[in-house]
């Protein structure tokens, strides 16, 4: 099985063009399939065509002891699905009884994002520290402003360089999933903060001998600014100024999405911007501005 998972990958990989942390996630769910296939069978004799309907019940069970969320099994067995239309597709096997395992139904999961409230109680806190004129102060409000003012991905700001900023035009190149590429707007004050930010960001590349100095988003040693510091950032960012804990860096391109719906937006319009391939996965958004709908309506009127 290990080298029909490995031949699976690489067409993930260089064919399909998925990205790094896509593929490492399909490689996670066929690993926890090859796993329990050898927990599952023992000693007896297997191979991938012997493989039963049946046998992947016994799977999503034994998922399900582990502990596993509903929506974690659905994504292992949609791994599993894709595994083998890769096998059957490249003549290796003919394993149709998976396409009629049901997947688990799991409850919708609303995002968690910012109101507007606290997203300018945040700003102004990161405002006050940029205007300090320390190198961190101004480079945390640049990723402020651009995750929340063009809900951009942790992965799309990490991989930004400086060319992909259109100053002129305010638009900025991103790189999606799935290594697409799509153009975004980029607000004033975002425009503003990575001006700012530039002129100390280069005081520092000229003094630093191994900068990088095509990176947007630079490290104090000069260095690419790394995801897992982003994340902190804005993890910090947010319960400093708004007192919310749990919340990430998607929480501000939910907020984004969120609050652009709540004022009108073409969820279209939204999907592009949000650089989605299908519209269902942007319909997630309009269940949060009708449950907030909801809320208020209970809040505000009479006979409610």
């Amino acid at each position: 099985m290990d080298v029909h998972v490995e031949r699976f990958l690489e067409h993930l990989e260089y064919e399909r063009n998925l990205s790094p942390n896509t593929v490492t996630s399909y490689r996670k769910d066929l690993l926890d399939l090859s796993t329990f296939f050898v927990d599952h069978f023992g000693a007896m004799e297997w191979d991938l065509s012997s493989i039963e309907r049946t046998d992947l019940r016994a799977f999503m069970g034994w998922c399900e002891r582990k502990g596993l969320a509903r929506r974690s099994i659905a994504r292992k067995l949609s791994a599993a699905r894709s595994f083998y239309k890769f096998l059957s597709s490249d003549g290796l096997d003919d394993m149709g009884s998976i396409f009629l395992i049901k997947t688990p139904k799991s409850a919708k999961k609303l995002p968690h994002y910012v109101n507007k409230d606290e997203i300018e109680a945040v700003f102004a806190l990161a405002e006050s520290r940029a205007s300090e004129g320390s190198f961190s102060g101004a480079r945390n409000l640049v990723i402020l402003e651009l995750l929340y003012g063009s809900g951009l991905r942790l992965s799309e700001l990490y991989t930004l360089d400086i060319e992909d900023l259109n100053f002129k035009k305010r638009l900025v190149k991103v790189l999606g999933k799935g290594s697409k590429e799509r153009i975004v707007p980029v607000t004033r004050p975002a425009i503003s903060a990575v001006e700012a930010y530039l002129e100390i960001r280069n005081v520092l590349v000229n003094s630093t001998e191994h900068a990088q100095r095509s990176a947007l988003l630079l490290n104090p040693k000069g260095g690419r600014l790394s995801q897992s510091s982003i994340q902190k950032i804005i993890r910090k960012l947010l319960v400093d100024a708004a007192a919310k804990k749990g919340l990430s860096v998607h929480s501000l391109r939910h907020s984004f999405a969120t609050h652009l719906l709540d004022s009108g937006a073409n969820l279209i319009a939204l999907k592009e911007l949000l650089g989605h391939v299908s519209l269902s996965t942007t319909q997630v958004y309009m269940h949060v501005s009708k449950e907030r709908l909801l809320q208020v309506y209970k809040s505000s009127h009479p006979r409610s």
